[in-house]
């Protein structure tokens, strides 16, 4: 089902795609608190940037190091992913540091999507988009990636998560996106699996956008994901 807010397509997910979320990745004690727009790195043409991997004649990966809350491309055509929870109301890591980052009216969207079933809008592996309110991004896809040692089957989750976020972005014209490494903080899921699942699900969808972005925080995870992008990947000349 499709319908209109805020000048965002929203598309309710079980099939489809979808609306607004939050959640966790990093423990919050790891996570830098939010910092102000003026700081605010354009992560295309950073100095943290590992490398640009080619995924097809016109888009490419990047692995950047750093803080996803101050990246962005352009502020119009551009989105982050946030690693929620189910209640979509803001939690440790970077579901925390983002919403900090957004200030109160990201918490206020949230709010405002409809429970799917009691105290959860965006189910696990789900996505949903709002405005990126102060943040320098223009929009926030919120997805709840799988707990490692408690669903069933995670990688089909892990999968999902990023497959719907993708999705969202393309119903909405996002040219550039930021992916966190979902699940790889205190949702414990291993940093090689995870990395596999998620460049590997990119590339299905190497003709939709012009960048795809991971912005990664720990020096482990981002050491993981470069490595994985070069052996998945053909380095761009």
């Amino acid at each position: 089902m499709l319908c209109s807010r805020a000048g965002v397509v929203i598309r309710f997910l079980v099939q489809p795609v979808t609306s607004y979320t939050t959640s966790t990745t990093l423990s919050s004690s790891s996570y830098p608190k939010s910092k102000s727009k003026s700081k605010t790195l354009t992560m295309s043409s950073s100095s943290n940037t590992g490398g640009g991997f080619k995924l097809s004649e016109s888009s490419v990966l990047k692995i950047n190091k750093g803080d996803i809350t101050q990246w962005s491309v352009d502020g119009s055509s551009d989105a982050i992913v946030n690693p929620a929870n189910e209640i979509m109301l803001g939690g440790g890591g970077a579901d925390g540091a983002i919403h900090r980052a957004a200030g109160p009216e990201l918490r206020d969207a949230c709010y405002k999507v409809p429970e799917v079933r009691p105290g959860v809008r965006c189910p696990t592996g789900e996505a949903r988009i709002t405005p990126g309110f102060r943040l320098p991004a223009s929009h926030v896809i919120h997805t709840v990636g799988p707990i490692y040692d408690v669903h069933s089957n995670p990688e089909a989750l892990l999968r999902s998560s990023y497959k719907n976020s993708l999705s969202v972005a393309k119903e909405n014209n996002i040219q550039y996106i930021a992916f966190p490494a979902i699940s790889c903080g205190v949702f414990g899921y291993p940093f090689e699996e995870a990395s596999t699942v998620a460049i590997s699900t990119i590339k299905e969808f190497a003709n939709d956008f012009k960048e795809v972005h991971f912005v990664l925080f720990a020096d482990d995870i981002y050491s993981v994901w470069l490595k994985k992008a070069k052996e998945l990947l053909q380095a761009q000349a």
